[in-house]
């Protein structure tokens, strides 16, 4: 289905670990009637508790797909202190949030553009099966947790096909899950470093290729220092071998040229920004730094010349995972942050139809006239909502650099993250 718009240029923010209470619950309180946010958390125990003020570094908390299945605990979302991190001898740590000044242009944005207040992760699980989800609409039968560490064999970068690590997958429901290559093959099934039963399957990046449109994946690379791991692990062309090893391996930049080529006026038509680590707002690293990276991108688009046919979508990969109140339909995660930028942003917005990741695809697919990749993008909510196409665009606010507490860049230098994520 094609929709006529003005856009040309879809930019997805895809940032790390965090629901939609802890970070944008604030502008609902705040303004009652906006959106659906709580002061408050309910514990397993049945009783309540006030949210405490979110640090600037993040607690580690699990978020692995069992961790979500039991802080939603059948959709009372009353399971989060029963998860690693955030039980009673760890002070409640998932059950905080932050105000506008800890996130001061993300918050900025919040405020002057549109949010969704009802997007849910695709399914129950963290980082790798989410990137996954973000651009194939599926999970491929993997169960999404992070890929492990095969004893024996080499060490690879990342959690992809040449990171020569396994994870959980089967083929259907109701079959045993079985231990396989955390790669998903190109049509002619190589990739994997031995057999595997996983099949190819389409991606975004396909359907752009198909109709003739230009994408790029700016992510960090495996040579990149402090990158190995996690934010290589989130570069998603890895864990295709189609795009790993084929011709869209062209398409991938570093997370920084983002803001030359916004600046410069050459954004390919859909944009996928997957920040490093240290501005990824993961566990254990600054949420100021993250929030100044999202400044630098979206300022980049702002002051560029695509600005005027531009959308772009600030998200989180998953929960953290930080508590929300609000249960997720059937089938799909715990809600997360979402704010959709554009100069045909309804000013000031609320879209609280449900949305998922999915619908991140079904809106390009909708601009651009692509076929679906499956079921979920097919179904999904389109964030047409949000937009209207026929108002005076709206203009570029100012956002501006903030100073990192030297407590955060003191805590994170002697606390280096761990090879493998523990999350």
């Amino acid at each position: 289905m094609l929709v006529s718009t003005p856009i040309q240029h879809v930019v997805v923010i895809y940032q790390e670990n965090h629901s939609f209470n802890e970070v944008l619950g604030w502008l609902c309180t705040q303004n009652p009637g906006r959106c659906l946010g709580t002061k408050t958390g309910k514990l397993s125990n049945g009783t309540t508790i006030t949210l405490q003020q979110g640090p600037d570094v993040p607690k580690v908390i699990a978020h692995t797909t069992s961790s979500q299945t039991q802080a939603i605990d059948g959709g009372k979302m009353d399971g989060f202190d029963q998860i690693a991190g955030c039980q009673a001898t760890k002070g409640y740590a998932c059950y905080d949030r932050y105000l506008k000044g800890n996130i001061p242009n993300l918050g900025s944005l919040a405020s002057t553009y549109a949010i969704s207040d009802h997007t849910f992760e695709s399914a129950a699980v963290p980082s790798w099966g989410a990137h996954i989800e973000l651009v194939a609409s599926k999970l491929d039968g993997f169960i999404g947790n992070n890929p492990k560490i095969v004893a024996g064999n080499p060490s690879g970068s990342g959690w992809g096909c040449d990171s020569f690590r396994d994870a959980k997958w089967r083929p259907k429901a109701g079959v045993a899950y079985q231990w396989v290559p955390s790669c998903i093959p190109a049509p002619n099934g190589i990739g994997p470093y031995r057999a595997s039963p996983v099949k190819w399957v389409p991606t975004i990046m396909d359907r752009m290729d198909t109709a003739g449109r230009s994408w790029r994946i700016y992510a960090p690379g495996a040579s990149d220092p402090g990158q190995l791991t996690y934010g290589y692990g989130w570069a998603i062309c890895p864990t295709f071998a189609e795009c790993l090893d084929g011709s869209g391996a062209a398409n991938v930049a570093a997370s920084n040229q983002v803001v030359s080529d916004a600046q410069g006026g050459s954004l390919p038509n859909l944009s996928l920004v997957i920040p490093s680590s240290e501005n990824s707002q993961h566990n254990g690293y600054s949420m100021t730094q993250g929030d100044n990276w999202i400044s630098n991108v979206v300022n980049a688009v702002m002051q560029g010349p695509d600005w005027a046919s531009t959308a772009i979508f600030i998200t989180y990969d998953d929960c953290g995972c930080f508590y929300d109140e609000v249960a997720p339909p059937r089938g799909l995660g715990i809600r997360v942050p979402m704010v959709i930028v554009s100069p045909y942003a309804k000013p000031a917005f609320t879209d609280t139809s449900v949305a998922s990741f999915a619908s991140l695809l079904a809106f390009t697919e909708h601009v651009f006239g692509l076929q679906p990749l499956g079921t979920a993008d097919t179904n999904a909510y389109d964030y047409m909502n949000a937009f209207n196409f026929s108002q005076t665009p709206l203009s570029p606010v100012h956002l501006q650099r903030h100073q990192v507490p030297a407590s955060s860049r003191a805590w994170i230098k002697a606390h280096p993250p761990p090879a493998t994520d523990p999350t």
